[in-house]
């Protein structure tokens, strides 16, 4: 079978089932319309497929031989739509700027040729749909669940959509550094004294601790990181008080950190805590500090990665073309699964090279291109199978 040519064929199922998801869009760790509509898709093309913890699994081929997974995640953003698509998610308040809906498309038509070829492949290839992508929860959920146990897999695969002024057929890939980084969210929560504000000598004043935390913060970048390392530390949320004449009890800041270097991410984490509660010592304060997502740095097996970029050319894709070298800030919790599995991971562009492609992901206006779904279904299914046949 050319997986190519049978995706084209299938572009109409690709392209509705990409519209339900991106119009029901769901965020978060609990999606009951998208699961639901993954196992009845599974089951309808002879797959028996269950859940995992919040996603869905399934099992394609024979008992014997090695097993590869092929992961999409296919949660939303919680913010509006304005792409001005006629399948614009309704509800206003979620929206697929990301492109996961086409992840969960793409892995479903993929698992259906697979299927419809199942006897020819030389080992099993093992699914996840994952909930939860952008909070840094669906990896570790289904993990914990079971997902990376019988089978367990030999190796892992995934793609990520793009939008933006590419064309399609451009794929993106780093085979010999961190592809993207870590991600450490944290939450700083400082305990003061509350008091009226004009007697501020009667009071522990958490506001004015968590300025000076958030001041200390930044120089662990200026100061204390290497500078041939890239680290980003953001705080993004902070909050504290009611009125304007009360010291409030307590204040809290909410940030992430982001790292390229496993080392570089581990002094940083232990650093952002000390500083916290060396600084709120010093004004008569405490801190709490919880971690609200840990995930590793994202980084692929070098020659899985080249072997897969083997198996897409073997495909016949018109103007297929490679982007090596690729490196992102943003982060990606199939790093999880890459942590424990070798693992290769692309992106593939679902750019226009009109004024459609002007926006970048997470933009409520971004739009994605609807000709990158045989692209991906195609290389998921070939690259599945090429790699089972050549790895007995």
């Amino acid at each position: 079978m050319n997986y190519y040519e049978r995706a084209t064929a299938l572009r109409d199922e690709l392209v509705e089932n990409r519209r339900y998801f991106h119009q029901n869009a769901e965020v978060g760790l609990h999606m009951p319309k998208a699961k639901a509509y993954v196992l009845a898709k599974l089951r309808e093309y002879g797959i028996d497929a269950k859940e995992c913890g919040e996603g869905v699994t399934a099992v394609i081929g024979k008992g014997e031989g090695k097993t590869i997974l092929l992961r999409a995640d296919m949660d939303a953003l919680p913010m509006p739509e304005l792409s001005g698509e006629p399948f614009a998610c309704p509800s206003g308040k979620e929206a697929h700027t990301c492109g996961h809906d086409f992840h969960a498309a793409m892995l479903l038509t993929a698992a259906r040729m697979l299927k419809e070829n199942e006897d020819q492949l030389e080992g099993r290839v093992k699914l996840m749909f994952q909930p939860a992508e952008e909070t840094f929860e669906g990896g570790k959920n289904m993990i914990a669940n079971g997902i990376l146990e019988d089978p367990v897999p030999d190796a892992a695969l995934a793609y990520h959509v793009s939008p933006g002024k590419m064309p399609v057929g451009l794929y993106m890939y780093n085979n010999n550094s961190t592809m993207m980084f870590s991600v450490d969210g944290f939450k700083i929560t400082v305990h003061g004294k509350g008091g009226h504000g004009a007697y501020p000598h009667t009071a522990v004043d958490p506001i004015n601790i968590g300025v000076h935390i958030h001041l200390a913060l930044q120089e662990l970048i200026a100061r204390e990181s290497d500078p041939t390392k890239a680290c980003v530390l953001t705080v993004g949320k902070f909050q504290a008080g009611s009125a304007n004449n009360i010291i409030p009890e307590t204040c809290v800041l909410e940030g992430t950190i982001r790292c390229n270097n496993v080392e570089a991410r581990e002094k940083l984490v232990r650093r952002m805590r000390e500083v916290a509660q060396r600084v709120a010592a010093v004004y008569y304060g405490q801190v709490e500090v919880d971690m609200t997502s840990e995930v590793p740095p994202l980084i692929c097996k070098p020659q899985l990665v080249d072997e897969m970029i083997g198996y897409m050319k073997e495909l016949g894709i018109p103007n297929l073309m490679g982007y090596p070298g690729v490196t992102a800030s943003a982060s990606e919790d199939f790093a999880l699964i890459a942590e424990k599995v070798p693992s290769a991971f692309m992106y593939l562009s679902a750019g226009y090279m009109d004024e459609r492609g002007g926006y970048a992901a997470h933009n409520p206006k971004a739009q994605f291109n609807e000709d990158v779904l045989p692209i991906g279904a195609s290389c998921l299914a070939h690259c599945a199978q090429q790699w089972l046949h050549n790895n007995k």
